[in-house]
């Protein structure tokens, strides 16, 4: 993947308190008030329903109903726009995706990746996305830390569990939420960014420091302030050093302005769309979900999963990119053929496609294409192992279609790629729920009597889980079949 301007990932901070005298996050600069809920955006035009607070884990869409409304549309735009101008955000790598095979990956950072947010999405694409990969995450994130704080704890956190990759995320805390933003903090930051990296490179460990996840505050004004100035010199340090970076902070930053776009036209201020919880610092589930994609397209995450081209009248194979095509038929009313990719899209649960609007997934992470060509013209049913995607005219199919999300019925799978998707993403759950069992239980529960014999199932579990995971993410041959609509 060729370098580009900027590079990509997170950081955010900790516990809740008052900030007083800092511009990034006075009330006034604020564009959501505090509010519990959290609505989709246009769910109510879209699917005839609502989705608020815990439920909100995202949102998988089948096709848009006509007459969506404008901010709709302009949000389609912006996505599109979005795609076309990833370059600007790509991070320091440019071999490809950056994690390998036998890699173990530490996140680092504060209370942002102790929340286990974007950490597991990371984990789930990888599962998808590389089956052919074996690699293990740890996530070593702490409430209310800062990148000098973190170089006490880099032996007993990171280099102890065999990091070979860790990701780097710090900056809110560094400067005390605003209220420290002086030359005296800025410096410790790098100072501590200088001993991370160094570290690292002594063990052989491959680090990237990423720019933090954006605060709740104007674009512009985020563009321009202390901390984004604070990170770029971060960066700048560990690209100096030899490091790898992700700009977190401005591929977040347009998703951002997606969203005060969205907001513009809604009057209802419990309608609005939010990034943060009512802090304006720590992130909700579509703000992990944006952090974890600028950190995967900062990592080299491609755009493409495969594409598969075939030619219905004739028969034959036109592209296979990323997958094997085999028994093309020619039927009555149309085609059927097996696919059998190299890995797979991921998504991330029912109705988690309503939210691409905002971050372009299915554009920047999940082109899964079908194309078809020598079909007569009419409508077309497109089946997948049996499975309904949809139904297309034979002008779509012919000029392609990403069928990554697509599903006949918004509130189940579509295709079999999509419910292996899902159950591997309740899978790195499971493993998630363990790991902080495990992590409390070694914290305040290691007096136990079976202390020793507990720390060893909770290791066996993990790695059965892991390789249950692995095992259901693996592709398989799937047979399409694309026929003429009744």
């Amino acid at each position: 993947m060729a370098r580009t301007l900027c590079e990509l990932v997170y950081f955010t901070s900790d516990f809740m308190k008052a900030i007083q005298g800092y511009h990034l996050i006075k009330p006034e600069d604020l564009f959501w008030r505090p509010s519990n809920l959290m609505k989709i955006p246009n769910v109510s035009r879209t699917c005839g329903m609502e989705r608020t607070g815990s439920e909100n884990k995202g949102a998988r869409l089948g096709r848009p109903r006509m007459g969506a409304s404008l901010v709709g549309f302009l949000a389609l735009i912006g996505s599109a726009w979005l795609f076309l101008t990833m370059s600007c955000w790509a991070g320091s790598n440019e071999t490809g995706f950056a994690l390998k095979d036998g890699d173990t990956v530490v996140f680092l950072g504060d209370s942002i990746t102790a929340a286990r947010g974007y950490t597991k999405i990371v984990e789930l694409y990888t599962l998808m996305r590389h089956p052919e990969l074996r690699v293990r995450f740890w996530n070593a994130g702490k409430g209310g830390d800062t990148a000098a704080g973190a170089v006490e704890r880099l032996e007993k956190d990171v280099f102890s569990h065999g990091a070979t990759v860790v990701t780097v995320a710090f900056g809110v805390n560094d400067i005390g939420w605003g209220t420290k933003a002086d030359q005296e903090h800025k410096q410790r930051y790098l100072d501590g960014i200088r001993r991370i990296v160094t570290e690292c490179q002594k063990r052989g460990v491959r680090v990237f420091i990423c720019s933090p996840a954006v605060l709740q505050e104007d674009p512009d004004k985020g563009e321009n302030g202390f901390l984004q100035k604070m990170a770029d010199e971060g960066m700048a340090l560990a690209k100096s050093l030899g490091a790898g970076t992700i700009d977190i902070s401005r591929a977040m930053r347009e998703v951002q302005r997606k969203v005060v776009a969205a907001n513009a036209g809604e009057q209802d201020p419990k309608k609005l769309t939010r990034l943060h919880l009512d802090d304006g610092v720590h992130l909700n589930d579509l703000g992990q979900l944006a952090m974890a994609w600028a950190m995967l397209k900062g990592l080299g995450a491609e755009a493409e999963v495969s594409d598969a081209a075939v030619d219905a009248s004739a028969e034959k194979v036109i592209r296979a990119s990323g997958c094997r095509i085999t028994d093309i038929r020619k039927l009555s009313d149309g085609v059927t053929f097996v696919r059998t990719d190299s890995g797979l899209p991921m998504n991330l649960g029912i109705l988690s496609a309503l939210q691409y609007q905002f971050v372009p997934v299915p554009e920047t992470l999940n082109r899964y294409q079908l194309t078809v060509k020598g079909l007569t013209s009419g409508r077309y049913t497109v089946h997948a192992e049996g499975r309904l995607l949809g139904t297309y005219d034979a002008k779509q199919l012919a000029e392609g279609v990403n069928i990554s999300s697509a599903t006949a019925n918004g509130w189940e799978p579509g295709g079999p790629w999509d419910a292996q998707s899902d159950v591997v993403k309740e899978l790195v759950d499971a493993r998630d729920k363990l790991w902080m069992g495990g992590q409390l239980r070694s914290q305040y529960n290691d007096n136990n009597p079976n202390a020793v014999a507990l720390a060893a199932d909770f290791t066996r579990l993990d790695q059965q889980l892991t390789e249950l995971a692995r095992a259901q993410a693996k592709p398989y041959p799937y047979r399409f079949e694309v026929r003429v609509a009744q």
